[in-house]
């Protein structure tokens, strides 16, 4: 389906210099303004034409718009007051967008019955807000978020790798992550210090465990990086003994480390606990 030109970066700086809007540090705004990489993105997110796509930061409208030539519906979600008129004014002529006035921590992902979410996101918000759609939005099928280099590669990072941690065990437990591509600070305005990636993930049946506990467990884990599962899973398990005994019944060594383990060993981990009643 046509729809309206894509916004580049002169378009933008003068949107944002006729609404006298200067973009803050504290709310990370590092508007998207190459058309290119809008491009990438909504290849990476897939969006059909009866999609709902929620858009979480929709900053000057950029990707708003490229989103609303594809998807049956946007519902675009923006923190800055500022910024209010000026997508109003964008999306005058889009009926099949509505701007929504909300602090993305704040509001409920799950309330719109979206079927993807396609965000532009800060770095100190991007893990938070990942996880609170994985968590409360059922209806998502897919997530495409651009984001910090780090932060991007931290979600979808491997066992073994120096950036794996509990966020990536904890998107694991949701769905598949995998980097789509990377994209270069030069399709921001302001231009960041950093490179971006732009991250796919689609949500799975997430296994048999009591979630409560797993992430319990993963935290536990990982609170401590250089100390043993022995040590770390101690308090979980309420004795260092009890906590070696558990990791050998599932034939994991007792002294290895939480990077070295995957989804599966933390679920394992997670469903001998709740046998013996450990919380």
């Amino acid at each position: 389906m046509a729809g309206p030109e894509l916004l580049g970066a002169r378009k933008v700086r003068e949107l944002l210099d006729r609404h006298d809007i200067r973009p803050t540090k504290s709310l990370g705004q590092n508007f998207v303004v190459d058309p290119n990489t809008i491009r990438k993105t909504l290849a990476a997110a897939g969006i059909q034409p009866s999609d709902h796509v929620l858009e979480i930061g929709a900053g000057a409208g950029s990707l708003t718009l490229g989103l609303a030539a594809g998807a049956r519906k946007v519902t675009a979600v923006e923190v800055d007051p500022r910024l209010i008129p000026l997508l109003a004014e964008v999306m005058r002529d889009v009926p099949n967008v509505e701007v929504v006035h909300e602090d993305a921590l704040g509001f409920d992902p799950g309330s719109v019955g979206a079927d993807s979410v396609v965000a532009n996101l800060p770095y100190n918000i991007a893990t938070l807000v990942v996880l609170r759609v994985l968590e409360l939005a059922s209806t998502v099928r897919s997530l495409t978020v651009m984001t910090q280099r780090e932060v991007g590669e931290r979600l979808s990072a491997a066992p073994g790798t120096k950036i794996y941690g509990q966020t990536s065990v904890m998107v694991a437990y949701y769905g598949e992550a995998r980097v789509a591509t990377t994209v270069s600070r030069r399709a921001f305005w302001p231009v960041p210090g950093v490179d971006s990636v732009i991250v796919r993930i689609d949500r799975k049946e997430p296994p048999a465990v009591d979630r409560e506990l797993l992430f319990k467990v993963i935290r536990a884990a990982f609170a401590q990086r250089r100390k043993t599962l022995r040590q770390t899973l101690s308090i979980v398990a309420g004795s260092p003994a009890l906590a070696q005994e558990l990791l050998e019944r599932i034939d994991i060594s007792h002294s290895a480390r939480a990077e070295e383990l995957g989804l599966d060993d933390f679920v394992s981990i997670a469903r001998a606990l709740d046998a013996v009643g450990s919380r």
